[in-house]
């Protein structure tokens, strides 16, 4: 496979060298710390970075693990004290003085609130069991710590790492060694040219020191030419060995991108999983809530409401007028005063089992008598509705007694 490899390239005037392309450059103490070449991955040490991108994604599972099951605390205690609201409650609507749809209304927010608490205590027991398990399991399976502490995972990228770049930073240092030489036989022959320079044409040096001026010239030179040579063939040979090294750190870099490719596949998943298990406004249960609640409030209705409160406080309440009354003899056994009158009138004959029947309404008896029974309990009708509007029923305790016949519907 054919790479791009930096050239390293020794400038003409013999002050410094630089790299072009992508702009590597040795460790020199005059190098600013600020020099972003000496921040570069290719820099002997630098790809400690990426080694420890291992032990952040540990610690980060152990951040996530926290940070959800501190969520799952909140939507516990919210779980709990919905619940404690509804409890507070219920007595406090049951006993209110408003009836009907509207009572009902009021009711549902207190069953919707139950409901809610039980989903929130779901979502707490997910979050704890299901997700924080998931995470907790994964980080043992993929991060596999040593005996003395760290990772084995880490190791084997650091090792890695550090096989690939040894030869590339003996260069380095190398050529680091032979540039440092010949900036100092440059800067001796810099400041022989200007002795020379000096000395020239001034009548005060005599001509022997001008000529042993510009041979101390001469030599430094023939120096700096010399160790010139030996820093380009040391340049040349860290330029030929870029590819190889830049093959090798890559292939390195690729197997710790794998993985952590690995994890940030999985924590996404794991993310998405936490975002199912809150994300309320997709869940059918809420849904269901708030719809039936919804459902109950468009339900109030005040005709509805007004026709009960009149046919049971009102002038629709059944009433026994005054009318002439026969003497008749008693009998021992005493029955109650509706079921002696509608001796007459009411067709003894029994229904076979009675038919299921569910209550629309409270109802309270007034006499012995009479069925009393709440909103929703279901029961049997025994008997048809007679001309005033009533029905013999039987409870399932075996209670019996009559009740207004509007009070119910058939299950």
């Amino acid at each position: 496979m054919q790479r791009s490899a930096s050239r390293l390239t020794v400038k003409t005037n013999h002050e410094c060298f630089t790299f072009s392309e992508n702009k590597m450059s040795t460790l020199s103490s005059e190098n600013s710390p600020e020099d972003v070449n000496n921040r570069s991955f290719w820099m002997p040490g630098n790809y400690q970075r990426t080694v420890k991108r291992t032990e952040d994604a540990f610690q980060a599972c152990n951040d996530i693990v926290a940070c959800f099951q501190e969520r799952a605390r909140v939507e516990r205690q919210y779980a709990q004290q919905l619940g404690e609201w509804s409890n507070k409650w219920k007595p406090v609507v049951d006993s209110s003085p408003l009836y009907g749809s509207l009572l009902k209304a009021w009711q549902c927010f207190l069953s919707s609130a139950d409901r809610l608490a039980s989903l929130h205590a779901s979502i707490c027991r997910s979050l704890v069991s299901e997700d924080a398990d998931r995470v907790r399991t994964w980080q043992k399976d993929t991060f596999h710590k040593k005996l003395f502490g760290g990772f084995k995972e880490t190791q084997d990228i650091d090792t890695g790492f550090a096989r690939a770049q040894k030869p590339w930073a003996k260069r380095l240092k190398k050529l680091d060694k032979a540039r440092r030489a010949y900036h100092k036989v440059s800067r001796k022959e810099h400041a022989a040219r200007e002795r020379e320079a000096h000395a020239q044409g001034n009548p005060d040096v005599a001509i022997d020191k001008q000529k042993k001026i510009q041979e101390e010239r001469e030599r430094a030179q023939q120096e700096a030419e010399k160790v010139r040579a030996r820093y380009e063939k040391v340049l040349e040979e860290v330029n030929k060995y870029v590819p190889r090294y830049m093959e090798e750190m890559e292939a390195i870099f690729d197997q710790s991108q794998d993985e952590e490719r690995k994890r940030i596949t999985f924590l996404k998943q794991a993310f998405l999983s936490i975002h199912k298990h809150l994300d309320v406004t997709s869940n059918e249960s809420v849904v269901g809530v708030y719809a039936e609640l919804h459902n109950t409030l468009m339900g109030i209705d005040d005709q509805e409401d007004l026709r009960w409160w009149k046919n049971t406080h009102g002038p629709g309440m059944p009433t026994d007028w005054p009318e002439f009354q026969e003497w008749m003899v008693e009998k021992k056994t005493k029955k109650g005063k509706k079921e002696v009158e509608r001796k007459e009138t009411i067709d003894k004959g029994v229904m076979i089992g009675g038919v299921r029947v569910r209550a629309l309404y409270d109802y309270a008896g007034q006499e012995t008598d009479e069925l009393s029974f709440k909103a929703g309990e279901e029961f049997l009708k025994i008997e048809d509705e007679d001309d005033q509007g009533w029905c013999r029923g039987k409870k399932d305790d075996g209670w019996e007694g009559l009740y207004p016949a509007n009070y119910v519907e058939v299950v």
